[in-house]
């Protein structure tokens, strides 16, 4: 009975010293709030720099934006965008440019992406291969034989594990030019 008599002054105590927490941090966080993050422009389009291993796609080129193929999901990246580090699953990796017209799209099998405070992205990936380019009778061969090498491969193997990636690869690949496999 004593500890039921005591509670409800012992809950009004508690929010009340919150409330005074909290309306002392908003006072002190106010002037922060308010004023401006930085006195220079935002920039208006972003800088991408699009790395291979063997090669370079562009080195501090402006574009619009571009759209990434994230492990969690596709999102798209603009100037002015929040610091990001991603990684990339197979997919299409679009750049829309200045200029406007078409997105120039490039399969990708992978890698990361890192968007900075200062609208610069960087993106690096094994390989990437401008859409057009992909042949979809090779990408349905390709994905039929990755399909008998898991098959035929021994559980828990090396082998089936790449016969595993290529048929994921092969799968995104057809995904990217519109035709189903599997």
């Amino acid at each position: 009975f004593f500890f039921f008599a005591l509670y409800p002054r012992i809950k009004h105590q508690t929010t009340a010293n919150m409330l005074c927490r909290l309306t002392s941090n908003s006072r002190r966080l106010a002037p922060t709030l308010l004023r401006p993050l930085s006195s220079e422009a935002a920039p208006t389009n972003l800088t991408i720099n699009f790395n291979l291993p063997t090669s370079t796609i562009y080195d501090s080129k402006e574009v619009s934006s571009v759209i990434i193929p994230g492990l969690a999901g596709e999102y798209g990246v603009t100037a002015g965008h929040s610091p990001i580090v991603s990684q990339m699953k197979a997919g299409v990796l679009q750049i829309l440019h200045v200029d406007g017209g078409e997105a120039e799209k490039y399969f990708v099998p992978g890698g990361f992406a890192l968007s900075h405070e200062n609208s610069v992205t960087d993106i690096t990936c094994p390989d990437a291969v401008p859409l057009d380019d992909l042949d979809s009778s090779l990408i349905s061969s390709n994905y039929d034989k990755a399909k008998k090498a898991y098959e035929a491969a021994e559980e828990g193997s090396e082998d089936k594990a790449n016969a595993q990636i290529d048929m994921d690869t092969n799968r995104a690949m057809a995904a990217a030019v519109g035709v189903t496999v599997g």
